[in-house]
């Protein structure tokens, strides 16, 4: 999991500006309109649960879920969103996976290529590289707040599978199905989260040099500012004097 860490420090550390925080409302409104469709009580939907707790963990106003859960119900009309997850490989042999929520498949897939392998990257047949993550819930907290200790035990208490922490930043991994009882039950318990999501974590890692880190960075990046773009995953290590490009 140590990767993983690192990547959510670099993240941490960059901060969310308004332009990514409204970005990233964007996406989060796709996935509980999605999720709505399923039914728009989120306590006998656990993915409109999920994808609530996530939207509030942004610090979402309740007006934007509650919208979200009328047009995905279709109180508000009718949204047609297509879930399609691309694998594929980035320099440096490292598998991505991007996972997609779209009203217009064609659209979505030539900028998701053509993204790709301008940036040194390629598309790969469907489950290349999927069979090398598995889906968690990770949950990280800011170690200048809390000790890892607290947090461990906290934690496993209330049903999560491991805690780690690197570079000032906490991580608790759950399982999917127990992500949003451990997180309700964090909160319960009065620790702030800085992030929660599911995503998926690789089983092994793969490290690379500095200069060859950025490039797959620099495509991590560019996928996640496109608006069908959901999530984007992969299992790249970065080295401990990782240094990021301007």
């Amino acid at each position: 999991m140590s990767g993983h860490s690192k990547w959510a420090t670099i993240k941490h550390k960059k901060g969310i500006a308004d332009a990514k925080r409204g970005q990233k409302f964007t996406k989060l409104i796709k996935e509980i309109t999605v999720a709505a469709k399923s039914g728009a009580d989120p306590e006998g939907n656990a993915r409109l649960r999920t994808a609530i707790l996530k939207a509030k963990a942004e610090n979402m106003p309740k007006d934007n879920i509650d919208r979200a859960i009328k047009k995905g119900s279709g109180e508000l009309g009718n949204a047609t969103f297509y879930e399609l997850t691309y694998e594929g490989y980035a320099p440096g042999g490292v598998a991505i996976i991007i996972d997609t929520l779209t009203d217009n498949k064609n659209r979505t897939a030539a900028d998701v290529r053509s993204t790709l392998t301008k940036l040194g990257g390629s598309l790969g047949a469907t489950g290349c590289v999927s069979y090398m993550f598995q889906t968690k819930g990770v949950i990280t907290y800011d170690a200048e707040k809390y000790t890892e200790d607290q947090i461990f035990e906290a934690a496993l208490e209330n049903g999560a599978e491991d805690v780690s922490a690197e570079d000032g930043v906490i991580e608790v991994t759950t399982s999917a199905a127990d992500f949003a009882q451990v997180l309700e039950a964090m909160q319960a318990a009065g620790f702030e989260q800085d992030s929660a999501d599911i995503t998926r974590v690789a089983d092994q890692m793969v490290t690379l040099d500095n200069e060859k880190a950025n490039k797959v960075m620099n495509i991590v990046n560019r996928l996640e500012e496109l608006d069908d773009v959901q999530q984007v995953s992969t299992n790249l290590e970065l080295p401990d004097d990782f240094q990021e490009a301007e």
